[in-house]
């Protein structure tokens, strides 16, 4: 978005008729350009596009110029852009160090949140939305399109019994489980371990499980991560690979489409490991899916365990799944607001209660899920549950290093390449060396 090339081309080919960086389609329609991989580009039936369809209906003065990028390639390429001035007027991020570490390409958002929404605005979203979402001095840098929450489990019940199995509930039951399935030439729990984002989802899980206050003191930097519960949670981690709970060469593997192309089209494997967003595998129109999750007799089981065996489940931890940030340098500020304004308002009811995409990031919102099965009620009950009574904290490391020095010292235990005593050493040291 080079404003002085934007500028030239302007009056050159449309002299009357000022857009800015988002050229009109036509006299008076402002183009704003929108850039994410969440919600996915999935087809002409993604919710994306119905989404923006009903916007440009009811705002027949703005078009929507949608460019979506995938997941692995997509941070990368939204910098380069955004670092050259060739940035979208509106852009997805995740939320943690790269929110955190892009904040120059971020305009603040709090004057068209109060002018569009009053003073008491922040009430519209949850507390830990907003927090995901501001800065250390409360200001609000972008907006929380629905919220996600990790830790869980899911299970193919009818498939579990013909393995004379049941929905493990302690990681006792789940090792004993991951050996009858094994015996019988079956997946244990699947787990795309390739995919360190989801390592640390797991892991976390387990740590706040063992001590949650120990997780996040250490975190925080306000305790050690060589404390004896973060210790204990590295040791159960590496248990998963070398005595065989997750499949073998699981740490070669990614959830998508790999593992998940198993559990959720195949219907071939007993158990994997993903978040609440998968409830949306009950509401996609593809056909192998809709047999798999809809089909008579379907039963699926979302579910968390007791990792450290003292008799209390594990916590799920939450944050907001795709931040809605504003760019400073776009020409169509106004527009582009009314535009992310529609997205987490209207956009979030279809994307919740219609496709389940995610949990709501807004306290507004009603739940009130369209066609969802029996099965699928009582799983999204028992995610709701958690959600109002068994969060331990954000998803997210927020400091980058910190962050990078986990996920390589889970690696490394996958591999066995360290000792869970060393892999919490490593940690600590880069967890000193921190500024927060």
């Amino acid at each position: 978005m080079k404003k002085g090339a934007c500028f030239l081309l302007s009056m050159i080919m449309c002299p009357l008729v000022f857009t800015g960086c988002g050229f009109g389609t036509g006299s008076g329609v402002t183009t704003v350009t929108f850039q994410t991989w969440n919600p996915a580009d999935t087809g002409p039936d993604s919710p994306i596009y119905k989404i923006i369809e009903e916007f440009e209906k009811e705002n027949p003065d703005i078009k929507i110029k949608y460019n979506f990028v995938g997941a692995g390639d997509y941070q990368e390429h939204l910098r380069v852009n955004l670092m050259t001035g060739d940035g979208p007027d509106v852009f997805g991020v995740s939320t943690g160090s790269y929110f955190d570490t892009s904040r120059e390409f971020e305009e603040e958002l709090a004057p068209y949140c109060k002018k569009a929404w009053g003073t008491d605005w922040k009430s519209k979203f949850y507390s830990s939305c907003i927090e995901d979402v501001s800065d250390e001095n409360g200001n609000i840098y972008g907006l929380p399109l629905g919220q996600t929450y990790a830790g869980y489990m899911w299970a193919d019940v009818n498939m579990l019994k013909e393995y004379g199995c049941e929905v493990p509930s302690s990681y006792k039951e789940m090792q004993m489980t991951c050996q009858r399935l094994r015996e019988n030439g079956q997946y244990p729990l699947g787990m795309g371990a390739k995919d360190s984002w989801l390592n640390i989802d797991m892991w976390m899980s387990i740590a706040a499980d063992c001590d949650r206050d120990a997780l996040y003191d250490a975190i925080d930097g306000n305790a050690s991560f060589e404390s004896a519960p973060i210790i204990k949670s590295f040791e159960i981690w590496q248990d998963c690979f070398s005595n065989g709970v997750f499949q073998d060469k699981a740490i070669k593997m990614t959830l998508y489409d790999t593992v998940n192309e198993k559990f959720q089209r195949e219907g071939s494997i007993p158990m994997f490991a993903n978040g609440s967003w998968a409830m949306n595998m009950y509401t996609m129109n593809d056909e192998k899916t809709q047999d798999n999750f809809n089909g008579s007799g379907a039963d699926h089981d979302i579910f968390l365990i007791d990792w450290n065996d003292d008799g209390k489940v594990a916590p799920v931890t939450a944050s907001a799944d795709v931040i809605l940030c504003l760019n400073p340098e776009s020409e169509n500020k106004d527009a582009a607001f009314r535009w992310m304004d529609y997205l987490v308002n209207e956009g979030q009811e279809l994307l919740v209660n219609q496709y389940l995409e995610y949990m709501p990031s807004r306290t507004d919102l009603e739940l009130n899920v369209q066609g969802l099965s029996a099965d699928g009620r009582e799983n999204l009950d028992y995610i709701l549950e958690n959600a109002n009574t068994n969060v331990a904290g954000s998803r997210i490391i927020r400091y980058e290093d910190l962050k990078l020095a986990v996920r390589d010292a889970l690696e490394d235990l996958a591999y066995g390449r360290i000792t869970p005593k060393e892999a919490a050493s490593r940690v600590q040291k880069v967890s000193h060396n921190t500024i927060r």
